[in-house]
């Protein structure tokens, strides 16, 4: 009994040395903010000289309308508020020339230009990118919801269709809490974290940015360089984007939706167990979620939710069959 006391103390010992020596969250997300804040500045300074672009305006009732805008700084959402107010609250996403564009980034050419809403007549491509943020918004809720006491890493987000039924955010917690089962309060603990993102109607800021730039951002992450290195891999501008939402900054294999206020009903349903992967024990947070002005009937809300709460196979490397339940003590997530 004494021999399993003094192993307990060693434990939380050595578990507190490592955490003193590591840096805080807040210090790790005033550097990615930082690096961010300058990048942007950098790339406004791009355009000393204000120079006008013509937007030629798509969708009902708007063919043939043409604004006048300022190459470099106008964004779609400065289009939208030379419009009317439902232009401004209800867009989430842009078309420009053909292409989705996030509301808030800026208009380097001219081109024709469409506003994307949840009630358009084929809403696919925008419940895509809303499927995404809410997957970015558990993200961000995750990363703070332990504070200090605990390590979170954010592993790479997969595009998960919305027919799967719930979206999805992969994660690895401090090895301290693999024997950690989450309680239902802890997933509203979770949700209410959400919740409160959602209420702060926060914008998503778009950052188009070269790899050198995203790896300083994430230097104190190697999962997330070797995703950055990843991503630019892939694309043929050889660029990656980052994201930033409040105080949170994130890399993103898309655009997302102009605000976390365009969230209505949001719930984290679940926080499965994935087994051992590269990174340590996998999980995978799942939640549920519409859209502003889309509200599902309580009934319907509880059936959605039952789905949700089941584990979504995402295609990806393999990883080790779950762990059996564990029966050491609950640990609650931090408020």
């Amino acid at each position: 009994m004494a021999s399993r006391t003094v192993c307990r103390v060693f434990q939380r010992r050595f578990a507190s040395a490592v955490a003193a020596q590591r840096p805080s969250l807040a210090e790790v997300r005033s550097q990615r903010n930082a690096v961010f804040s300058r990048e942007q500045a950098r790339q406004r300074a791009l355009y000393p000289r204000i120079e006008k672009i013509e937007v030629s305006m798509q969708g009902p009732g708007l063919d043939g309308a043409l604004l006048v805008m300022n190459k470099g700084m106008s964004t779609p959402l400065s289009c939208a508020r030379h419009l009317t107010e439902h232009h401004v609250t209800n867009s989430a996403l842009a078309l420009v020339d053909g292409e989705p564009w996030p509301l808030h980034q800026p208009l380097t050419h001219s081109c024709s230009l469409t506003l994307l809403t949840f009630k358009d007549n084929d809403p696919t491509l925008v419940n895509e990118v809303y499927w995404r943020s809410c997957a970015a918004l558990l993200g961000q809720v995750l990363e703070t919801a332990f504070k200090d006491d605990y390590t979170v890493e954010l592993l790479s987000t997969r595009e998960v269709p919305v027919l799967s039924g719930a979206f999805c955010c992969d994660v690895v917690l401090d090895p301290q809490l693999d024997s950690w089962t989450p309680s239902e309060e802890s997933l509203r603990s979770l949700t209410r974290g959400a919740q409160q993102l959602i209420h702060q109607d926060l914008a998503w800021e778009p950052l188009e940015v070269a790899p050198s730039v995203a790896l300083e951002a994430f230097s104190h992450s190697r999962c997330k360089q070797e995703e950055v290195e990843q991503k630019a891999s892939q694309n043929p501008k050889g660029t990656v984007m980052l994201y930033r939402c409040g105080d949170h900054v994130l890399l993103s294999g898309g655009p997302l939706v102009a605000r976390t206020g365009l969230c209505s009903q949001y719930e984290v349903t679940a926080l499965h167990s994935l087994g051992q992967g590269s990174w340590g024990l996998h999980r995978r947070a799942q939640g549920l979620s519409l859209p502003l002005r889309l509200q599902a009937h309580h009934t319907v809300w509880r059936k959605l939710r039952q789905r949700a709460e089941k584990l979504v196979d995402v295609p990806g490397p393999e990883v080790a069959a779950p762990p059996s339940p564990p029966n050491s003590p609950q640990l609650p997530a931090s408020h």
